[in-house]
């Protein structure tokens, strides 16, 4: 029988690879023209997509397909809308950046536009095969985008370390896929697999299989100790391929771990809990010890992101403690939508600041606060967001997490909230260490060069992130409501 197919349902992924296919034609009929099309292109696909995204959620009917591994509800419809406007910001990052530099313009928005399907593809998937593929057809494009500096020799080696690492990663996550196949009765659908484990429980190899399971994942979010690509990549590819790594495609492997758990593996908490515990943990201490010593502020955000990744983390060790699930799964997103505004922001500004001064070194940015007054303040707003300091949008972020840990009341949840929470008092240090930088030395004498004008986009770009982590952090309900509506009773 041919599978029903609801085209509504994959409106919005149909749109996106509309999109893709034309960015290419236009460069193939325009070459010449190609530098100010396809990022015009993209863009206008991005915000295209978003229009069925609305509409489904308005129409509110839960859609399945292909047996069961695709549909699309609430969370799916949430998470799209999220990748879509995180990837519409960051192409308005990269409008300009690209265009100034010795890039192939189609080809960049042709990959950055391809990960994107796979993200939208990975909030609808509910089946092993499907988030695999997902996960693959987010990952390889960033490859390619990391390395896209041809001539860097950074660049390079951040593109090989990234390739290695994720190879590896897949394989052992694909690796692990398998065995749960076959401990399970041979389905790849999560509820399938939820109901073996109901009915049968957890051996002592699907134990095994989830644990290398979601250590693939792990490689996706950047969690210590399969986090050693990412300041190498963050440093080495060009600052939006890093915001976008840092923000749309670790907020993919969240959204896969998210759901294999939800969805599949929940009723095994013995086995994925403690391992998600150790990830969050570990993640926690080293990136924020580790970023206390950063120089370079890309480095310094590259540590900062594995840490913001621990702070995810912790909502999800806990979800099986004490009926904290849909307490735990909400702060995971909630705290997903504004980690991508603060972080988008805070690389936003690390890019206008480079065109001023040529340099991502903390000490250039001594007197921003006289040279660039701006640029200081959305910068300062973001780096206390951030540390979670009220009424910045990362207060909120913080106290969902804690809500989670508090809601769980288990002996191991409270210790990771402990460790969460000398984390955040570390975190405040370096972050407040940039912004004294800016506001009580004297400017660095690359600041007094004449600058460069901010390009209009980029201007754009960090107006929407300073303006969501504002609202957000006076009227937090805005994000709220999003969790709610994602997750239902």
């Amino acid at each position: 029988m041919n599978p029903h197919v609801d085209f509504h349902a994959i409106a919005p992924e149909l749109v996106l690879t509309a999109t893709i296919l034309v960015v290419l034609i236009a460069d193939l009929i325009w070459p010449e023209r190609s530098r100010f099309a396809s990022s015009r292109i993209a863009s206008v696909g991005v915000l295209a997509a978003l229009i069925p995204v609305i509409t489904l959620a308005a129409d509110g009917t839960d859609r399945v397909m292909f047996g069961g591994a695709f549909v699309v509800d609430p969370y799916a419809l949430a998470f799209e809308g999220f990748f879509l406007v995180v990837t519409y910001v960051v192409l308005l990052m990269s409008s300009d950046y690209i265009s100034d530099g010795d890039y192939h313009q189609a080809e960049f928005y042709f990959l950055m536009l391809t990960s994107v399907l796979g993200m939208l593809a990975m909030a609808s998937a509910r089946d092993l095969i499907s988030i695999f593929v997902a996960l693959e057809t987010i990952t390889i494009p960033t490859f390619v985008l990391a390395g896209w500096r041809k001539h860097d020799s950074k660049s390079n080696e951040a593109m090989i370390k990234y390739f290695i690492i994720g190879v590896l990663s897949s394989a052992i996550m694909l690796y692990g896929m398998s065995i749960v196949f076959g401990e399970t009765g041979g389905s790849t659908l999560l509820v399938d697999i939820r109901r073996s484990i109901i009915v049968h429980g957890t051996s002592t190899l699907l134990g095994v299989a989830i644990f290398l399971t979601i250590a693939g994942f792990a490689f996706k979010v950047s969690a210590v100790p399969f986090h050693f690509w990412t300041p190498d990549t963050y440093e080495g590819a060009p600052t939006p391929v890093t915001a976008f790594l840092s923000t749309a495609s670790k907020a993919g492997g969240f959204v896969a771990l998210l759901t294999i758990i939800r969805y599949g593996f929940f009723p095994s908490q013995d086995s994925w809990e403690p391992v998600l515990w150790v990830l969050a943990a570990a993640s926690i201490i080293y990136g924020n010890l580790v970023a206390l010593r950063q120089t370079n502020i890309v480095r310094m955000l590259a540590y900062s992101s594995i840490a913001q990744g621990g702070f995810i983390l912790v909502p999800l060790a806990v979800a099986g403690d004490g009926g904290a699930a849909r307490v735990s799964f909400e702060a995971v997103l909630i705290y997903l939508f504004i980690y991508a505004a603060m972080n988008l922001g805070a690389f936003a500004v690390v890019i206008a600041v480079a065109r001023r001064t040529g340099s991502a070194e903390i000490e250039t940015y001594a007197g921003l606060g006289t040279t660039g007054p701006g640029l200081a303040i959305t910068l300062t707003i973001f780096l206390f967001s951030l540390a979670g300091i009220p009424p910045f949008a990362g207060w909120f972020a913080k106290f969902v997490m804690f809500r989670a840990v508090l809601d769980a009341n288990s002996p191991s949840a409270i210790t990771l909230g402990i460790i969460a929470a000398l984390g955040s008092v570390v975190a405040f240090f370096y972050y407040a260490g940039v912004a004294r930088k800016m506001w009580f030395h004297d400017p660095a004498p690359e600041a007094q060069a004449t600058p460069r004008p901010i390009p209009a986009a980029l201007t754009v770009a960090i107006g929407l992130c300073v303006t969501f982590t504002i609202v957000v952090g006076v009227y937090p309900q805005i994000v709220a409501r999003i969790g709610e509506l994602a997750f239902p009773i």
